[in-house]
């Protein structure tokens, strides 16, 4: 029969090892989830461009990614600053709206993420939906007026509503879509409710879409946030935007 000593020794290199191995594992398998997270990034990054990304492998999604894409980072009215980079940022999110900060030594910054095959630059956009905070990019051709694609990589909306989002029927009706009217003016893109067909004529079918069947506060949502999120872009399509 084992003494008191023994048996309290005995549990605590057991509790010892154990926490040892739960440690390992857990900063293996985060490790692995940071990697899938930036993985799915890059995958919704190229399909916003229209690369066709559904049947590579993750390590090929990289290659191709790096291959295409370069980020930028310019400050708010518009300059790059050619001494940052992506990973020089820190993320914050406004709780209210769910909109994200990127910030360096306490200054306010904004990463553009920009294609050479096709050309065209990406832009980050984030916001309150009805139930969650979406997070997507959406992409620009070189002329920062016509839309060449949008997609979803994070949302807690409900399945088959506003879970539409992430849905290639709901993101292929911004293709092509304005973000300036013919006076110049930003006016973004709007989700309707309902058709657009129904609702608008004339110019205003270039900056709608069609909205989600019974989700007008995920729609709404995603209309405000676009907008938002690209007006903070401005400064630097007046500055680059070719005429």
């Amino acid at each position: 029969m084992h003494s008191n000593k023994y048996t309290f020794s005995f549990t605590i290199i057991i509790t010892i090892i154990a926490s040892t191995l739960l440690a390992l594992a857990s900063t293996m398998l985060e490790e692995r989830q940071d990697y899938n997270i930036d993985v799915d990034k890059k995958k919704n990054i190229l399909k916003c461009i229209g690369i066709n990304v559904e049947e590579m492998s993750s390590e090929k999604i990289v290659e191709e990614y790096d291959r295409n894409i370069k980020n930028i980072i310019i400050t708010k009215d518009g300059k790059v600053d050619e001494n940052l980079l992506l990973d020089d940022l820190v993320y914050s999110e406004v709780k209210s709206t769910g909109q994200q900060l990127y910030n360096f030594n306490n200054k306010e910054y904004l990463p553009i993420y920009i294609s050479s095959n096709p050309s065209s630059l990406i832009i980050p956009i984030s916001g309150k939906g009805l139930w969650s905070t979406l997070y997507g990019y959406i992409a620009l051709e070189k002329d920062f007026n016509t839309v060449k694609g949008i997609t979803f990589y994070q949302h807690g909306e409900t399945p088959g509503l506003g879970g539409e989002v992430d849905k290639l029927w709901f993101q292929k009706n911004f293709i092509g879509k304005k973000i300036y009217d013919v006076n110049d003016k930003f006016v973004s893109v709007e989700v309707v409710k309902g058709k657009v067909s129904d609702i608008y004529s004339g110019n205003k079918v270039n900056h709608a879409v069609d909205g989600i069947s019974g989700a007008t506060i995920t729609s709404r949502g995603v209309s405000n946030f676009i907008k938002s999120d690209l007006g903070r872009y401005l400064n630097y399509f007046k500055k680059n935007k070719i005429n």
